[in-house]
């Protein structure tokens, strides 16, 4: 069976770091053609692995089966549904977009047109935290405790990017940290949170049921805490711990993953419509008070 021949959008740091040689390593997937609204950039990256580099989208679909996103959630708002037009199946990165109205016609744009969709919640895709949330499907949890706390956000990082920066940790870590908590301890009906997205923010969630989830989450601090634990009659569930590079174990996961998506037509379970979810959420947990999701 020939490798789905996948077309990356963006030549930066996270599209370097992970989806370049992740697309490009086989053998579902190889990576066929970069896009960037800077030919250099693109041309820089794509080299690298062979790979034909363009700053016309219009030529960039043209030359592949499917299409992954590295770009900043702006950008892969204004693209996507120029994509989705050209039937390809989509690589989404979360956020969908900056705010829940370009997410919904994002969502829309994809539905309209009917392309299968998965989305890159990397942890989701390690058999540690596979294995996790087998557990938790069993586990009677009251409460939860979550953190996500970095220097991703600190002078010299490469994910220090202006988009992070102007928006803040909620916007880019929050997907990550709600969505195991959702799937952990059941699904979200309320956030709220307190503090400010560009140094430390502490969430409340409310689950189905009425468990409660902490979370603290900041991108401005020196070394990596990560945790995830829950709470209920029978004890305690910990999240194993991960590191802030599980780029080694995902790409082979979600490569394959995606593939399979692109053959069969049909979207991962990480999709278009769970990175709406997400966006919902992180949209009514701005400071300095939260709103119930409908």
């Amino acid at each position: 069976m020939n490798p789905v021949r996948v077309g990356l959008v963006g030549a930066g740091p996270w599209a370097e770091i992970l989806h370049a040689p992740m697309l490009a390593a086989g053998p579902e997937t190889t990576l066929a053609v970069v896009y960037a609204r800077r030919i250099e950039a693109a041309r820089e990256l794509a080299e690298q692995y062979s790979a034909h580099a363009t700053d016309d989208f219009d030529d960039f679909l043209g030359r592949c089966d499917a299409v992954a996103f590295a770009v900043p959630p702006d950008v892969q708002a204004r693209l996507v549904p120029l994509a989705a037009a050209a039937g390809k199946p989509l690589l989404l990165e979360k956020p969908l977009a900056l705010n829940v109205i370009a997410a919904q016609q994002m969502a829309e744009a994809i539905d309209e047109t009917g392309v299968p969709t998965q989305l890159m919640l990397t942890l989701r895709y390690t058999s540690r935290i596979r294995q996790f949330l087998a557990q938790a499907q069993d586990f009677d949890s009251f409460g939860a405790r979550a953190a996500w706390i970095s220097g991703a956000f600190l002078p010299g990082s490469p994910f220090a990017t202006p988009w992070r920066l102007q928006h803040g940790a909620l916007l880019d870590v929050g997907p990550h940290v709600l969505d195991l908590l959702d799937a952990a301890v059941g699904p979200i009906r309320s956030t709220s949170v307190v503090g400010d997205p560009h140094e430390w923010v502490s969430m409340t969630a409310v689950h189905e049921g009425g468990a409660i989830s902490d979370v603290a989450i900041s991108a401005v601090v020196h070394g990596f805490v990560w945790e995830c634990s829950l709470f209920g009659p029978a004890g305690e569930l910990h999240a194993p711990q991960v590191s802030e590079d599980e780029n080694a174990e995902v790409r082979p996961v979600i490569a394959a993953e995606f593939a399979e998506v692109v053959r069969s037509g049909q979207s991962h379970e990480l999709n278009v419509h769970r990175g709406l979810f997400l966006q919902r959420l992180l949209q009514h947990s701005k400071p300095p008070t939260g709103a119930r999701v409908q």
